[in-house]
């Protein structure tokens, strides 16, 4: 028989999947209106049919933020475990099984995901909102084995982590931006 401990094992996964599928939707839609805007879309109807190559593009997106969103659940997996070796006080691991009936957060934004997936401000403002919604539960379950410097040092080392994390990415990001532009002949 299922122990009730595991009964929610599978729910980061589907999340994953879901949000993945909401945003390959988005891009898909966005992708075909610039291939068609460019005038690539009849020259690949000739080779794929309109199924085809609508499937094949939905499938390698998904692919790539099913890879990202699994990259993201890695560090955040890592990032939550080492701030509890840092600051817990438990020593068993037994916070970390009380946090992780929190993934009904993610799979309930996940599907929320889907239903609204028109717009990329929505999905990011939901993915946002659950990932805030998610530290907000795991704060609170975890602070009876803290003490109050451990929870401050806690909410900061994620809070510093995950800034300077995005900045990263927005920093290499207008890198690559702002080469490629200086190497375009003008």
């Amino acid at each position: 028989m299922m122990s009730n401990r595991y009964i929610t094992s599978h729910f980061p996964l589907i999340a994953i999947l879901l949000f993945s599928l909401a945003f390959a939707l988005y891009s898909q839609v966005f992708l075909l209106e610039q291939l068609v805007n460019v005038g690539l879309y009849e020259g690949m109807r000739e080779f794929f049919s309109e199924n085809g190559i609508k499937l094949t593009l939905l499938f390698l997106l998904m692919l790539f933020y099913f890879m990202i969103f699994s990259a993201l659940k890695l560090i955040a997996d890592t990032t939550v475990e080492l701030s509890m070796l840092f600051f817990s006080k438990d020593v068993e691991g037994n916070e970390l099984n009380k946090v992780r009936s929190g993934s009904w957060i993610y799979l309930i934004a996940s599907v929320l995901s889907i239903l609204l997936s028109q717009e990329i401000i929505i999905l990011c403002m939901i993915f946002i909102l659950a990932s805030i919604v998610y530290f907000t539960y795991f704060v609170y379950k975890v602070s009876e084995s803290l003490l109050l410097q451990g929870l401050i040092g806690l909410v900061f080392f994620h809070t510093i982590f995950w800034c300077t994390f995005i900045l990263a990415i927005i920093f290499a990001v207008v890198k690559l931006y702002n080469s490629l532009i200086a190497s375009l002949p003008l």
